[in-house]
């Protein structure tokens, strides 16, 4: 398929002119006009683009790109040696931050519920024109320990979790990535327990005295999965190929 039809697309798809972002959202290297190959990873590390190279791909498709706000501008140090390796190798890179978080078929958040089995009732935290923040109840009550063990066994992690008395779990909110700074609108909600990838030092205070409990899940562990589910749907669509290269990622 031709490049500029992948960009259309994706830019439609996953509305990205509804979202204020961090970030410039599409087509962030351009290096060749056709797209056959296509390698999907979380963020745009030498380690990935080397794994592409290797892969004889054309274009990377990640949820973490390059050019976010307040960074240097200059193609120097990592940034220029990644985008070195883009252009000389002929591989486009496109990257989708919040869009694809947030979107309701295959966002970042959305597929997280589907790898845990949780189920989507409501939705708060806006983001532009659309909330981020996914929430539901859990189909029996949990303990902490055991909400905390399942998501350790579906996303091969080691969550961190800070516990808020010993109420059960009954009802949960989650946004993967670094949005632990949702927790107040958890709380605010009455929402038993919230999820997210990162945790901060004041998070720790604000849930205990809040009572809600906390789950730092790990940030790339949280988000492996919209990016996966968006590449099978652009290959199932225009018969290119996909492939999902996992650079690990402990954080």
């Amino acid at each position: 398929m031709q490049l500029k039809q992948l960009c259309d697309f994706c830019g439609e798809y996953l509305r990205v002119d509804d979202f204020d972002d961090f970030c410039p959202n599409g087509l962030q290297v351009e290096s060749t006009d056709e797209v056959n190959h296509i390698v999907a990873g979380v963020t745009a590390s030498l380690d990935l683009i080397e794994a592409a190279v290797e892969a004889k791909a054309d274009t990377i498709l990640v949820h973490h790109g390059y050019f976010w706000k307040d960074e240097a501008q200059p193609l120097t140090g990592i940034k220029g040696r990644r985008i070195r390796a883009l252009i000389k190798n002929n591989i486009n890179l496109l990257a989708f931050h919040l869009p694809l978080d947030a979107h309701p078929q295959v966002g970042n958040n959305v597929q997280l519920a589907r790898v845990m089995g949780w189920e989507v009732q409501s939705s708060f935290g806006s983001v532009g024109l659309h909330d981020i923040v996914l929430s539901g109840a859990l189909k029996s009550p949990m303990t902490l320990d055991e909400l905390s063990a399942s998501i350790a066994q579906r996303l091969d992690t080691r969550p961190l979790a800070i516990a808020a008395g010993d109420r059960p779990v009954n009802t949960l909110a989650w946004c993967t990535g670094a949005a632990q700074s949702y927790i107040d609108q958890a709380a605010e909600r009455g929402i038993d327990a919230f999820v997210s990838g990162e945790v901060s030092e004041h998070t720790f205070h604000f849930a205990k005295e809040a009572g809600i409990h906390y789950i730092a899940a790990g940030h790339h562990a949280t988000e492996r999965y919209g990016v996966q589910a968006f590449a099978a749907l652009i290959a199932e669509r225009f018969d290119v190929q996909q492939q999902f290269i996992d650079i690990p990622n402990p954080v």
